[in-house]
């Protein structure tokens, strides 16, 4: 009889468990459990919505080689990883995105992104934005940072410390939103 009742614990802890890792959808937005970057598999980390004057914004997703809650680690890291982030309004326009991430830039905690280097990032986006646009920044060590929107790559700014100024954007001292970077880092 205490087996079966053991049995049965263990069952409802990894029926739970398999019912919490699979939960990947943020208001609305699904992301898969694993993507792949230079053909490592990265697995979710977690997600969060930017919300701003009460507008939602957008969704973003951290993937990680292994899942991690330290901000510091993963900004620092020079392993794969990657942010997929979803509009979810139309108030995100290409150009208060471009403004956004450069104001960002500003108040990066780590790294270094020279001018130079901002303007080739920010260059990448020439399209119009609209609800429901993906777009992936997907870090490679030795080739840099991959922009990608819908799809289709848009162009890689090279170093370590270019990845560093923009994933802490997200995930610095001074986040974006910080309710997003906690739930990109599964503390929610």
């Amino acid at each position: 009889m205490k087996n079966l009742g053991l049995l049965f614990i263990c069952f409802i802890g990894f029926s739970f468990g398999s019912v919490h890792a699979q939960k990947r959808t943020t208001a609305g937005v699904t992301f898969p459990a694993k993507t792949t970057i230079n053909g490592k598999t990265l697995l979710y980390n977690g997600s969060g919505l930017r919300e701003k004057y009460t507008f939602d914004l957008y969704v973003a997703a951290l993937y990680l080689r292994r899942p991690s809650m330290d901000a510091n680690k993963i900004i620092n890291d020079d392993v794969e990883m990657g942010i997929h982030l979803q509009l979810v309004s139309n108030k995100v326009t290409r150009d208060k995105f471009v403004e956004t991430v450069k104001e960002g830039f500003g108040k990066a905690s780590h790294g270094k992104a020279t001018d130079a280097e901002i303007k080739k990032f920010m260059g990448f986006f020439k399209g119009e934005f609209k609800d429901g646009d993906k777009i992936h920044i997907e870090y490679t060590p030795g080739k840099g940072t991959t922009a990608i929107k819908n799809g289709k790559a848009l162009g890689t700014v090279s170093g370590l410390d270019f990845k560093k100024a923009l994933f802490s954007i997200w995930l610095g001292s001074k986040p974006a939103d910080s309710s997003l970077k906690k739930g990109m880092l599964g503390k929610v």
